[in-house]
């Protein structure tokens, strides 16, 4: 067995304990906010790690919220960065209609970045697009304050 990279272990990995955290500030973020919201937490891979789902929340936010993590772990760029990027005339334009449907390009999903790799992400989906931007936004600065 090959050991750690001395840079591999001085980063944050995603623990299923992180992931609860990152649910729970986005969660307290949307109560704050007067927000029904789905969390999403995915790792490296973009596999479900945490999901939490407030009551009385969207029918759409499950499967927006998990879509939105993974786009964010796919491309490495927040979904509202892609926004711009993917509308007509844009650099990614298309992108949206790639992935089996995905994709998602508003905002709402954050890539969690260890050095130069990015380990996990996060996507909220129930309010308002500046709702599930702040919300996710919550989870990622929890993340930055622990690395």
């Amino acid at each position: 067995m090959t050991p750690l990279s001395d840079e591999t272990q001085h980063h944050q990995v995603l623990t299923l304990a992180l992931a609860d955290e990152f649910c729970r500030v986005a969660l307290d973020q949307a109560s704050l906010r007067g927000v029904l919201v789905s969390v999403a937490v995915v790792d490296g891979g973009g596999n479900l790690v945490r999901f939490s789902r407030m009551d009385g929340a969207e029918i759409a936010g499950p499967t927006l919220a998990v879509d939105k993590a993974y786009t964010a772990v796919a491309h490495r760029i927040a979904t509202a960065e892609l926004s711009l990027l993917t509308a007509p005339g844009g650099e990614l334009w298309g992108l949206q209609s790639n992935g089996a449907g995905r994709y998602v390009v508003f905002g709402g999903g954050v890539p969690l970045w260890a050095g130069d790799r990015v380990v996990g992400g996060v996507g909220v989906s129930g309010g308002a697009v500046d709702d599930d931007v702040a919300c996710a936004n919550a989870a990622l600065e929890l993340w930055r304050a622990k690395n």
